[in-house]
């Protein structure tokens, strides 16, 4: 069979073929569609079709435009609020950590001046505690001796009040803390005087036997006492004058407070009788 003799469908390239059988195909069902009433005949439907979707994508394209601008402002919003926010703290973390070194020096400054306190309040303390020994201001308790005097038998060589102002006097050269005679504690300013054949002391009447209390170191200080003028002259006296005197250690004494004074005027002090001897005081 001669080519011009072939259908076309033989000789036309199969791509074309499909393309134009598709075509035609497609034509032919909707003019088939057209033919029931099922598509309007009219040319201008794909058009409004065409505007509407043309319009819906822009309106599409504008809603992702507006909204990309608006997450764009906002990202940028939120960027420069975290940046702020970041400078804010660190401008803070930079104002507590000067803080920091400022409660430190502070601290160090706190700590020395507590430690000068504490030595001050330390030497107060001290001083208050001699004080209140020295005054008489507290009872006191703790090792120490005891002297005892007793007028001899006969004779009228009694003890006097010179006598108990020589232990008195050895004792504090010796290192005693604190005594007393008969329980009355001497202090700065007791006296030891006769009225009398009366030995009184801070103007208290007392009687033989005399007991001379004294706290200390037990260990040293009956010989301290006996290396000092009035010690040795204390017993040298009661050897020459015949009466007792027993000394001895003990391993606690108690010696009382003294006696509250009433402060004294001038006036009154000038009609206070003046005493024959006022030693005896530490």
């Amino acid at each position: 069979m001669a080519p011009e003799q072939l259908p076309a469908r033989v000789t036309m390239p199969l791509l074309t073929l499909i393309t134009q059988q598709s075509l035609d195909e497609d034509y032919l069902h909707v003019a088939e569609r057209r033919g029931r009433g099922q598509l309007p005949s009219s040319r201008t439907r794909p058009h409004r079709t065409a505007a509407v979707v043309v319009a819906v994508f822009g309106i599409l394209v504008t809603t992702a435009a507006v909204q990309t601008a608006q997450d764009a402002d906002e990202n940028r919003a939120s960027r420069n609020t975290l940046v702020s926010r970041v400078q804010d703290r660190r401008a803070t973390v930079s104002q507590l950590q000067d803080r920091i070194v400022e409660l430190r020096e502070e601290d160090q400054l706190a700590t020395e001046d507590l430690a000068r306190l504490t030595d001050t309040a330390l030497d107060a303390q001290a001083r208050l505690r001699r004080l209140q020994v020295s005054t008489g201001y507290l009872p006191l308790q703790g090792e120490g001796v005891r002297l005892t005097l007793e007028n001899p038998e006969a004779g009228a060589n009694e003890i006097r009040d010179i006598d108990l102002q020589k232990a008195a006097n050895g004792l504090w050269l010796a290192g005693a803390e604190a005594i007393a005679i008969n329980g009355q504690r001497l202090t700065a300013v007791s006296a030891i005087r006769n009225s009398g054949v009366v030995v009184n002391v801070n103007s208290v009447p007392i009687s033989a036997p005399y007991v001379v209390t004294a706290i200390g170191d037990s260990r040293t200080l009956l010989a301290r006492f006996q290396e000092t003028a009035s010690g040795s002259g204390l017993i040298n006296v009661a050897q020459a004058l015949g009466f007792s005197y027993r000394q001895e250690t003990a391993p606690s004494v108690k010696i009382p407070a003294a006696r509250r004074r009433t402060l004294l005027s001038a006036e009154e002090l000038s009609r206070e009788p003046r005493a024959e001897t006022e030693e005896g005081t530490p």
